[in-house]
């Protein structure tokens, strides 16, 4: 069939804007040879692709079918070639990134909708995990990068620090704790305690921190990530020692958060990387845009918002 790309990008212009003059200058070209490309397209497919009248123009019953499947011809062709050139550019292509949950939905989420803003064409896949499986993904190059609170000293990896934050306790407003300032481990103790499993990296990292304090809490319920225990803690099932990001706003109707002293116990989260490992432009971009911010856990819990 005698027709090229030109033609088929003037119809789709004539079919999105029904103005053969408005079609004719999004394409750059004179109203005459824009009708000529039209002209020279419906005849090599032998039908009639627009009814035109003096002000307007629409498209035929056939027209409309070409457009649909043109529309999703020429959107691949243009993804492909953006792809193409931008693999130079970091502006188009696929990132993993691995975070662990509390970090997605109170950090990571917002940062990649303003990244993606920037980059609209980035394509940004996230496995969200544990901190042990964060870890590995990284370790095993499933991942380009991660997002995770433990790999500081851990070998063949690379850790950049972005934030610290505290251990706040969760409870209701309606539970005795909630009128306090500050509420010690011991205090906490005294109350049904609800803590993530013995396999959790915060876990872990409260054991470690809360090993020689005395009358520390002892679990009642046990579960598997933050966001349950909060539900929990919602649920009136007792408090929780939780990360302070992952906290609700100040505005929530029935939790609340408390700071916890003796000891103050921090967990940072930070960037981890395979050492060694070069990252592709388009990864390079999204940790560099990640490193740059300066986060405060306040800062962190208003974007939330």
């Amino acid at each position: 069939m005698k027709f090229d790309l030109h033609d088929l990008i003037a119809f789709r212009a004539a079919a999105e804007l029904s103005n053969f003059r408005k079609a004719a200058e999004a394409v750059h070209i004179s109203q005459p040879a824009f009708s000529r490309r039209i002209d020279k397209l419906e005849q090599a497919l032998g039908v009639k692709l627009f009814e035109r009248t003096t002000r307007r123009v629409t498209l035929t019953a056939v027209g409309r079918e070409f457009a649909r499947k043109i529309g999703l011809l020429l959107d691949e062709l243009d993804e492909t070639l953006l792809t193409v050139r931008g693999v130079g550019t970091g502006r188009m292509g696929e990132v993993t990134v691995s975070s662990v949950p509390s970090t997605v939905y109170y950090f990571l989420s917002q940062v990649i909708h303003r990244y993606r803003e920037r980059y609209p064409k980035l394509r940004v896949k996230i496995l969200d995990a544990s901190a042990n499986e964060v870890l590995a993904a990284v370790s095993r190059g499933e991942s380009d990068f991660g997002l995770n609170f433990i790999g500081s000293s851990e070998p063949g990896i690379e850790f950049r620090p972005l934030l610290e934050e505290r251990f706040v306790a969760a409870c209701r407003r309606d539970h005795p704790l909630a009128r306090r300032r500050e509420v010690s481990w011991s205090q906490l103790a005294a109350h049904d305690f609800i803590a993530v499993a013995k396999s959790s990296g915060n876990r872990l990292l409260l054991d470690q921190a809360l090993a020689r304090v005395k009358d520390r809490p002892q679990p009642v319920y046990e579960a598997q990530h933050v966001t349950t225990l909060l539900g929990l803690v919602e649920a009136g099932l007792g408090v929780a020692a939780v990360p302070s990001i992952a906290m609700p706003g100040p505005d929530h109707p029935l939790l609340v958060s408390v700071p916890l002293v003796d000891p103050v116990v921090t967990r940072r989260i930070g960037l981890i990387t395979r050492q060694g490992r070069r990252l592709s432009p388009e990864a390079q971009q999204l940790y560099d845009f990640l490193a740059e911010m300066k986060l405060t856990p306040r800062a962190v819990r208003r974007r939330s918002r």
